[in-house]
């Protein structure tokens, strides 16, 4: 574990650190035989730094364990000790706030579950554009459990389909992954009908997205 990452549970104060061991405890009997002890604590310390800022920091306990939760299922399906089950897509833009959030709540609601889906930040803001909640809430997607994460590599690797949209080279590149950039505007700032624009382009190319990936669905 690194320092960095042991200082990080180290400043907590004793309750939210008590709350962060447990959900240590409980990634460690939910992955009992896929990842030594000492990788989860890894994890889970290291989430826990990539989390505890602003907004975010008060709900660090249970967001550090969802979030090192889904990287270390990503990390099993990489190296082949989790199996695939569904396609794999990863969207990613710059705070993870906006375009990337829409996108993996859109392939969530128009794939009816059948395409597990990722999303991160090059540079993670602290909360969900409120524009954006509201104009996905209008499509009946909920974003309440919705949060901005930092882009990490066991997530592209995991990913089938890798889509950018406007974090330029932020993406590592691994052979045999396919990769697109998506030119859309930044929701950032906008009022929510020029959002509702932004999202119904996504909703379009999400369609069109889930048809590639689920043929016979269609």
């Amino acid at each position: 574990m690194s320092d960095k990452a042991l200082a990080s549970l180290e400043i907590l104060d004793p309750i939210t650190r008590q709350h962060v061991e447990q959900a240590a405890a409980a990634l460690q009997e939910e992955l009992a035989g896929i990842f030594a002890q000492e990788t989860i604590a890894r994890y889970i310390a290291e989430s826990t730094d990539l989390l505890a800022h602003g907004n975010i920091n008060v709900f660090v306990p249970v967001l550090a364990h969802r979030f090192a939760r889904e990287r270390l299922r990503a990390l099993g399906q990489a190296e082949g000790v989790i199996a695939k089950e569904q396609p794999e897509v990863l969207f990613v833009c710059v705070h993870n706030s906006g375009r990337s959030q829409m996108a993996a709540g859109l392939v969530k609601l128009r794939s009816e579950g059948r395409i597990h889906v990722r999303s991160a930040g090059s540079d993670p803001g602290e909360q969900i554009n409120p524009a954006v909640i509201e104009a996905m809430t209008e499509l009946g997607v909920d974003m309440s459990e919705a949060f901005p994460k930092p882009l990490t590599d066991e997530v592209v690797r995991a990913a089938d389909v890798v889509i950018t949209m406007g974090c330029g080279d932020a993406c590592p590149i691994y052979p045999g992954k396919r990769y697109e950039d998506w030119a859309l505007d930044d929701p950032a700032g906008q009022d929510v009908e020029a959002v509702r624009g932004i999202r119904d382009e996504l909703d379009a190319r999400v369609r069109a997205l889930i048809d590639e990936l689920l043929p016979l669905s269609s």
